[in-house]
């Protein structure tokens, strides 16, 4: 059975790993081009492309993915199954073109948190559950048929990034199990329930700024379910009337009652900085000011002085 592999961070690098060390036959890879990053702009090349040279694989790497050259380098390559982890979506072109269809790995338990970011809004909705799923593509994106699911539990302390660290490996087994039963050919697809399901879209800017008016348990999980990228935020005016950012790693939730308006901060200088929410306070123990390095409290306090009156915006 011949397999062609999509995918781009270090995400999908398990789940192709997982392929090679169990002697699948991945005929090519299909990436992200090359692009300039860091302060020298130099070309960086994707996770999975990295491993894939490492491993002597076929790699390609399409500005577009419905150009011509591409769609017929596929087409030569005469693959019966592709597998898409962590990847860009796909014409229909492309997922409609190996006899065995096209499968998925979704960060999540479909129908549920189908969309960009899923992983992400089960923490930040404070889900106690949340896992990965194979399902084979269709038009709609994340509406295809499921293959299997495996379910893994979210604790009150647990971050996207921690989160995103076990479900890559959770998702690596669901996809080795995946081409196992397509290769034997005992599986069964079942349809999506619709009705069930909640959407998980893209993140941006306005998403990760903290709205101190909200409960602490709500920012809470906002802040976990942002770390450690791209991060929770909020924002001061400091004594130059100047606007400065925070992000918020990492911090603890009060739920008592009190006085404060929200958004006022409470600290000694030395040990503790917290700000009130409207049922609580939400202590913070790792930030990142604008321009500065990512520290813990203490140590952030030591350089930084409180300013009376100080409060977020």
């Amino acid at each position: 059975m011949k397999i062609i592999f999509m995918g781009t961070p270090e995400f999908a690098v398990a789940s192709l790993d997982i392929l090679i060390q169990n002697n699948f036959n991945v005929v090519a890879v299909v990436t992200v081009p090359d692009k300039p990053a860091g302060r020298g702009q130099q070309l960086q090349q994707s996770a999975v492309k990295k491993y894939a040279l490492d491993k002597g694989l076929k790699v390609l790497q399409p500005e577009k993915l419905k150009d011509e050259s591409f769609v017929n380098e596929l087409m030569e390559l005469n693959a019966d199954l592709q597998i898409v982890v962590a990847f860009r979506m796909l014409p229909e072109v492309v997922w409609n073109m190996p006899p065995l269809g096209t499968y998925n790995l979704h960060g999540s338990l479909l129908p549920k948190y189908r969309g960009a970011a899923p992983i992400n809004w089960a923490v930040i909705n404070g889900e106690t559950e949340t896992g990965v799923t194979s399902f084979k593509l269709k038009h709609e994106i994340d509406t295809g048929s499921l293959l299997f699911q495996s379910k893994v539990p979210i604790n009150n302390k647990t971050t996207a990034g921690e989160l995103h660290d076990t479900l890559m490996l959770v998702g690596a087994a669901l996809i080795l199990k995946t081409v196992s039963a397509i290769e034997s050919g005992n599986y069964e697809l079942k349809p999506q329930d619709d009705s069930q399901s909640i959407h998980a879209p893209k993140l941006y800017k306005e998403t990760c700024k903290i709205e101190w008016n909200n409960s602490s348990e709500k920012i809470y999980n906002l802040i976990r379910g942002l770390s450690p990228y791209p991060a929770a935020f909020t924002e001061f005016i400091d004594k130059n009337n100047q606007i400065v950012g925070i992000k918020i790693f990492t911090s603890e939730m009060e739920e008592v009652s009190h006085s404060l308006m929200p958004c006022a901060v409470e600290s000694d200088g030395k040990t503790f900085f917290k700000v009130a929410c409207n049922d609580g306070f939400i202590s913070i123990k790792e930030l990142q000011m604008a321009g500065k390095k990512r520290m813990m409290i203490e140590e952030f306090l030591r350089g930084f002085k409180i300013e009376p009156g100080l409060k977020f915006i």
